[in-house]
């Protein structure tokens, strides 16, 4: 509905931007990254670039400095389990530029340091986006960083992985057993886990 909206900015509060578009004030609910970056530019006149947030019971407007902010915002809200509070902690937490590296590189525990968000939703983040992201950045599969193929700890992340979705050891290392894991990078190997552990 809004692309983006200019005006003369005014901070209430932590979360809330409000932006005097000729006469009108637009609240806004921002990160903590937009906050910063905004931050010093109060009662000047600064571009929000919006999302517009519809549900049963309310409308909320959210506000992003870059438009970078705002695509990973609905790349994150793409993600089962991830609403529009915890999208935002995320990106309260982590840069556009740090949550593209952690979930290229898999590191579960930086997204999870956002508040509300555990390491389950943290570990579906980084399956779900993580060819996602690539492709946006334009890089190849090869140059993303893999675990050790058919290692120890290619098997150890798996059987974690699998853990912190939700299903039990046993559960996760009978699913291991079943798979050839040689030549197989940790993300196809969780993929074809989940697949077997669904069929169950």
């Amino acid at each position: 509905m809004y692309y983006y909206l200019e005006g003369k900015l005014f901070l209430p509060d932590y979360q809330t931007a409000v932006i005097d578009c000729g006469g009108v004030g637009y609240k806004l609910t921002v990160s903590a990254t937009t906050r910063q970056e905004i931050s010093s530019r109060n009662g000047q006149t600064v571009r929000l670039y919006t999302y517009l947030s519809v549900r049963e019971d309310a409308m909320e407007l959210f506000g992003f400095a870059t438009e970078e902010e705002k695509a990973a915002y609905e790349l994150l809200i793409g993600v089962s389990g991830v609403g529009p509070k915890a999208a935002l902690a995320i990106l309260s937490t982590l840069t556009t530029e740090r949550l593209q590296k952690a979930v290229l590189t898999g590191d579960v525990k930086a997204i999870a340091q956002a508040n509300g968000v555990g390491n389950k939703i943290a570990a579906r983040v980084v399956l779900e986006l993580k060819d996602k992201m690539a492709k946006e950045l334009g890089v190849s599969s090869d140059d993303l960083p893999q675990a050790a193929d058919a290692g120890e700890q290619n098997v150890s992340d798996v059987l974690n992985a699998l853990m912190v979705l939700g299903y039990t050891r046993t559960e996760a290392t009978a699913a291991l057993r079943k798979m050839n894991v040689a030549g197989k990078s940790t993300e196809e190997l969780i993929r074809e886990g989940l697949k077997l552990l669904s069929k169950v």
